[in-house]
């Protein structure tokens, strides 16, 4: 139907690529974007890396993996066509151990099956040629992994909305939904204001799951914040690094290790690390939720993950209160920049969806309730995916 009305709750940049792809493929329907905040993209998206991931460490024919290699190619155009800034500087991923090497060999042979563009592998004197200061045993370059303003691609979503007749309304926390009378559609409250739609697409980020359940959802998989902080390399160390220098990843986590990035602003950061947040919005040590943790510590699974992982947990809280033991793992990819070079910058909240059994959910996970699709969890890369994951969620809904 034509005359449609579909709300979409989160105006990160999953939400409004969401909005922006059923106002191009529905002409016709109105979307209103419902945002809690009073802008667009205040959360995950505006305190990211910035990365355009080329798909190296996704499971070959993952929902992740497609996602992303459609994902990216669609971001590159679309930035290029809005004039957002996008640079191609490339990344490293740099084994310094021998006990290493097996891990880079499957990272490997990974990245070659999801079509990595120009993936190769290089030994010490091509690291060496493409990041002069960087130090190892063997790497593999990427060259198409690229930076980009994901905050100014979420407004250029949130301006093609509005361009195309829909709306994005800030300021509207979502606090209840319910059954709009008999005809099957949705009312979404806050406070004293609501909105009836047709279809409503829940893509809250941090706060998805506490959103779906909301509209009757399951618990699982449950939201558990992890912050990630961030160092500043300081003038004139920042111009040793070119591009992007990662290590290793260990595959029993979703986490990528701390790394070397270069912004487009030109700034060089080294992170981010991940420790449990004490807030959901937890940007800074001092949020402190009493709500946020009274249910990380009620979900069976957090106590199952930190059976399994505290010894990880631990290194990281470690390197969160002593900058020397951050930058000692750093400057085994960087030796000349250590402590004295950097300076505390800012910190992001990554959404990590957490089953009852303690696993780490790694994929996409989207679940139909009648009218209402949520999107329970949207991991990295999904700023590099947004269109493509647009593209799959207007799918689910619509039909394809």
């Amino acid at each position: 139907m034509a005359d449609q009305t579909v709300g979409i709750v989160g105006a990160g940049i999953v939400g409004l690529a969401v909005g922006r792809e059923i106002t191009l493929r529905r002409p016709g329907t109105r979307v209103v974007v419902l945002e809690k905040e009073d802008e667009v993209a205040l959360h995950q998206t505006g305190h990211n890396s910035g990365v355009v991931h080329a798909g190296i460490y996704y499971t070959p024919g993952s929902l992740k993996a497609e996602l992303c290699t459609r994902g990216r190619l669609l971001l590159r155009e679309y930035c290029a066509e809005r004039g957002i800034a996008y640079d191609e500087c490339g990344k490293l991923v740099v084994a310094v151990r021998e006990d290493e090497l097996g891990r880079l060999d499957n990272l490997e042979s990974r990245a070659r099956e999801n079509g990595v563009p120009g993936l190769r592998r290089v030994d010490p004197a091509g690291i060496r040629e493409i990041e002069p200061h960087a130090a190892g045993l063997a790497a593999l370059h990427s060259p198409e992994t690229a930076i980009t303003d994901f905050p100014g691609v979420a407004r250029a979503f949130a301006e093609d909305i509005r361009a195309g007749g829909g709306e994005v309304r800030t300021g509207f926390p979502v606090n209840r939904i319910s059954r709009a009378g008999s005809g099957g559609r949705i009312r979404v409250v806050s406070g004293d204001r609501d909105v009836v739609v047709d279809q409503l697409i829940v893509c809250a980020g941090i706060q998805s799951d506490r959103v779906a359940k909301l509209a009757g959802d399951a618990a699982a998989p449950r939201i558990i914040p992890f912050r990630g902080e961030y160092m500043r390399v300081k003038p004139p160390k920042a111009d040793l690094v070119r591009g992007m220098i990662y290590p290793v990843p260990d595959p029993r986590y979703p986490f990528l290790g701390v790394h070397f990035t270069r912004r487009v602003t030109g700034v060089v950061e080294v992170g981010p690390n991940a420790v449990l947040a004490t807030a959901r919005e937890g940007y800074r040590r001092t949020n402190f939720s009493i709500p946020d943790l009274l249910g990380i510590a009620a979900w069976p699974g957090t106590w199952h993950m930190a059976r399994k992982h505290w010894r990880t947990g631990v290194k990281e809280v470690r390197g969160s209160l002593s900058k020397s033991r951050y930058m000692a793992e750093a400057m085994r990819y960087v030796p000349e920049i250590g402590a004295a070079d950097v300076e505390r910058a800012g910190a992001g909240v990554r959404a990590q969806a957490l089953d009852r059994d303690g696993a780490l959910v790694d994929d996409f996970r989207i679940h139909r309730l009648g009218p209402v699709t949520a999107v329970r969890n949207a991991p990295s890369p999904a700023a590099t995916s947004s269109l493509a994951i647009a593209e799959y969620v207007v799918g689910e809904v619509f039909g394809k």
